[in-house]
């Protein structure tokens, strides 16, 4: 591995500074939010998976976010670095994706009575992943390095169209879903442990892009330092006789 190889681990060492500064974080900010926050108002105890599912939803959007800006930047550039941490962070943004539908179908059954029902948020939540799934799929058919990074970047930057819509659902569409909030509509008791538990998540997705961005660079550079292939030799056809004078 070059100087340029070096220095980036000398840069990702960091991711596993950030996951151990996220997981404290959420260990910290999930415990007020459990323990020592009051419960809601109107759901009571059940409110609280919403110390949960928050800060996923955010974390979400800003490393969906990440993918598209990666994605620009392997477009522009032809780099592997750059594609190498666009898969990555489509990954992480599929986990937490996943992690957002699964706790909002938990929150859901409570509270309207249901697991999942066809509201817009949770639609077009859902078609995200499915789009981004599709995203990683496709880096995985594709076997040319060139190739792959160009059509995944194209596919991960459509596939990012649908994240403002999942944003602005609840303003654009009749919904069950609440709608915006913010520091002057939720009480203080409430905001430091959802801003802990989402700054945890952020942290928790930086590391573990980091970590995916390493081993993926790895093989990108494994793949564009291989040896081509010897072109084929020339068959010979059915009674064309070859330099030897034989049949």
């Amino acid at each position: 591995m070059g100087s340029e190889g070096a220095a980036a681990d000398r840069l990702l060492s960091w991711d596993r500074v950030s996951l151990v500064i996220g997981l404290l974080l959420l260990i910290v900010g999930h415990y007020q939010g459990l323990f020592v926050a009051p419960a809601e108002a109107m759901m009571g105890d059940v409110g609280r998976i919403l110390y949960v599912h928050v800060p996923t939803a955010w974390a979400c959007m800003l490393v969906y976010t990440a993918c598209f800006v990666f994605a620009g930047l392997a477009l522009w550039s032809g780099k592997g670095k750059w594609d190498a941490a666009m898969e990555a962070s489509a990954e992480v943004g599929v986990l937490y994706n996943a992690l957002l539908l699964i706790q909002g179908s938990l929150w859901a059954r409570p509270t309207w009575g249901v697991f999942w029902t066809w509201d817009p948020r949770l639609t077009t939540s859902a078609i995200v992943l499915v789009l981004f799934v599709g995203v990683l799929v496709l880096r995985r058919v594709i076997t040319e390095p060139e190739r792959r990074l160009n059509l995944g970047s194209i596919a991960a930057v459509l596939a990012y169209a649908g994240v403002p819509i999942v944003y602005f659902s609840v303003k654009w569409w009749r919904t069950l879903h609440q709608p915006f909030s913010s520091p002057a509509t939720v009480s203080d008791s409430f905001i430091t442990p959802l801003r802990l538990a989402a700054f945890g998540m952020i942290f928790l997705g930086i590391g573990l892009i980091g970590l995916r961005w390493r081993a993926l660079r790895r093989e990108v550079e494994r793949e564009l330092s291989a040896p081509a292939l010897p072109a084929a030799l020339p068959t010979l056809e059915l009674g064309q006789r070859g330099p030897g004078g034989a049949a």
